[in-house]
């Protein structure tokens, strides 16, 4: 009797598991289609169908970067029949040596190349692919293929820009989501924003025969992906205004950035020498000799530079000045054409009146009432030692966005350097270094070193009376959200009350006369209240560094500029003009009749091979 029961069970048990089994089969072999596919890979094969990447525009609506249709020729190797190597030469209008030096490279590495498709020619023109498009069914293991390359309707900011370029091994390792053919941003904002410029791949599937020759669509094309277009990317960039900044710029070696105050938004930024536009879309070609090139094009000027500031950093030491309570505007220190700081040794200035208050100090650009400004600061009664007052005089520094990097949307940004007391703790000893030790950081000379953005950002933070916002390149837009970092106000240690004094210094340093010692005449605009402050950076291997800062207008500002010019001399001679020059056309749109010998001026001088030396200003 037990039997029957037990008989029951095995039987249920076994028509189950072949139920199981049969409903498994249903579904891979009638739902399922993956392992049938499987079984087809060797007979698959995967076109690819690149998207067009994203469009970069300037903060008008300008294309900066564009796209436009490619006609590559490709090979699979292995697919090759019959070839008419002559027939073929002739369509594609190459000579039989091209020919015969390609298909001897694809015998020679057969195994290695395996079903792979290469690119036979890149970028033929539109008639020859219409010519070998007509005649493709010729040439067993050819074809045509379509993609975009970028285009660049503005000669505006290739530096800023970036190149693409075909991935290659060593990249494909360690990115391995890319493909032999890809092609990836190297550099600019190409390489920083490639995500979103990229877009996704597509492909069609077809299918071969055992001859590995292609029939028909898999599936009829229900299993084609199609591509997805990359992200079109605003920057804050305006497009007219980097190409004339670019302009002011020719023959001449440095940076030149100008920054929305309100909103950390940069408006332009010039690395000059620079690259041209018109080789980025062979920088293949191209590369070798602009790395060679001894006045370096293709490094970034403005972020990855490292300058002392010069006697613009005067309005820093200024202002902690005020703040700390050991400077008050109306006093007054002498200079007899310099400051005399050891028995020996005196620190030199250019002739004008003495004695100084602040306004007028910032408007002569006096280095003798800046050395007393900073001996107070080391010196506050405040402070147990130099160091200490020292170490609050950093932090001061540092608050203004000096010592690191802003965190600016683009890559390579460096951060300068602010010098720690430790740093003359081990060069003089602990506690025996005083203001006489550092004394050229009066001037922002010294261990002192800054980029050009940060440079440009101290005179957004002026503009501002004591805030900044980080300055930043991609824009809000509808397909790219930045980060909220870029809307956030970063304040200075240094109250808003005591900027007004800079500010009106700098004015008087633009609108006051010569004969009262104003040393940034040439940035006077018509209708403009500029306000602006010159420098001469000393630089021992050479002529000085020509520097200057400016906003306008003086009341809720538009526009705040840096230019840094490397052996240029004076603030006041080259940097000026250039920096009120990129401000006139920004907020006229043109160049008044009276300033256009200066504008000439700016676009004739040559400054490149400047070997002089002058004193610093």
């Amino acid at each position: 009797m037990e039997s029957r029961p037990r008989h029951t069970k095995l039987v249920i048990g076994l028509a189950v598991a072949v139920l199981i089994l049969l409903g498994r089969l249903f579904y891979i072999q009638i739902i399922d289609d993956s392992f049938k596919r499987d079984a087809l890979n060797n007979s698959i094969v995967y076109e690819p169908i690149y998207p067009p990447r994203g469009i970069i525009h300037d903060r008008n609506g300008e294309i900066l970067v564009g796209n436009a249709t490619s006609y590559d020729i490709m090979v699979t190797p292995r697919e090759i029949s019959s070839l008419d190597t002559l027939k073929l030469a002739g369509i594609l209008g190459v000579d039989m040596d091209f020919m015969r030096e390609k298909l001897s490279y694809y015998r020679t590495y057969r195994s290695r190349i395996g079903f792979k498709t290469l690119t036979f020619i890149k970028n033929v023109d539109a008639m020859t692919y219409m010519r070998f498009a007509e005649m493709e069914y010729l040439f067993p293991g050819f074809k045509g293929q379509v993609r975009t390359v970028r285009t660049h309707p503005f000669n505006a900011g290739g530096n800023l820009l970036g190149y693409i370029s075909e991935v290659d091994g060593d990249y494909i390792r360690k990115h391995p989501e890319y493909r032999a053919g890809d092609y990836v941003g190297r550099t600019g904002l190409e390489a920083t924003r490639e995500e979103d410029l990229r877009g996704s791949k597509g492909y069609h599937i077809y299918l071969r025969d055992s001859r590995n020759r292609v029939l028909t669509s898999y599936n009829n094309g229900e299993d084609d992906q199609l591509a997805v277009p990359g992200k079109d990317i605003t920057t804050t960039i305006d497009a007219h205004l980097q190409q004339y900044g670019q302009q002011l710029m020719q023959n001449k070696k440095g940076s030149l950035i100008a920054i929305e105050p309100s909103t950390g938004e940069i408006l332009a930024m010039v690395s000059s020498p620079g690259i041209d536009v018109d080789v980025l879309s062979d920088m293949g070609g191209n590369y070798a000799a602009l790395a060679a090139n001894p006045d370096k094009p293709m490094f970034n000027r403005p972020v990855q530079a490292s300058y002392p500031p010069g006697s613009v950093f005067k309005l820093v030491n200024g202002l902690i000045g005020m703040q700390e309570g050991v400077l008050e505007p109306w006093m007054k220190y002498p200079c007899n054409k310099g400051y005399q700081y050891t028995s020996t040794r005196k620190l030199g200035c250019h002739a004008h009146k003495s004695p100084l208050d602040f306004d007028h100090a910032v408007m002569t650009s006096c280095n003798g009432y800046f050395c007393y400004v900073f001996k107070s600061i080391l010196e506050n009664p405040a402070y147990g030692s130099t160091k200490e007052a020292f170490d609050h005089w950093e932090k001061y520094v540092r608050s203004f966005g000096f010592g690191s990097p802003l965190g600016l949307d683009y890559p390579g940004e460096l951060g300068g350097s602010v010098p720690k007391s430790e740093r003359y703790d081990k060069v003089y000893g602990k506690n025996h270094w005083r203001f006489s030790s550092v004394v050229s950081l009066s001037i922002g000379q010294g261990e002192l070193l800054c980029t050009p953005l940060q440079i440009a950002n101290l005179s957004a933070i002026i503009a501002n009376r004591g805030w900044y916002i980080t300055p930043h390149i991609i824009k809000d837009s509808e397909d790219l959200a930045i980060d909220d970092k870029y809307r956030e106000k970063h304040y200075t240690d240094v109250e808003p009350k005591y900027f007004e004094k800079a500010v009106e210094g700098m004015s008087m340093a633009v609108n006051g006369t010569v004969q009262d010692g104003a040393t940034a005449t040439m940035a006077r605009i018509p209708g403009v209240e500029v306000c602006g402050k010159t420098g001469t950076a000393e630089n021992p291997h050479g002529a000085d560094h020509s520097v200057f800062i400016c906003f306008a207008p003086r009341e809720n500002p538009r526009i705040a500029v840096a230019a840094y010019i490397e052996n240029a001399g004076f603030g006041g001679t080259w940097a000026c003009p250039v920096s009120s020059l990129l401000v006139e056309k920004y907020l006229n749109g043109e160049i008044a009749e009276s300033r256009k010998w200066v504008e000439k001026h700016v676009m004739d001088a040559n400054l490149m091979n400047v070997k002089k030396k002058e004193k610093k200003q």
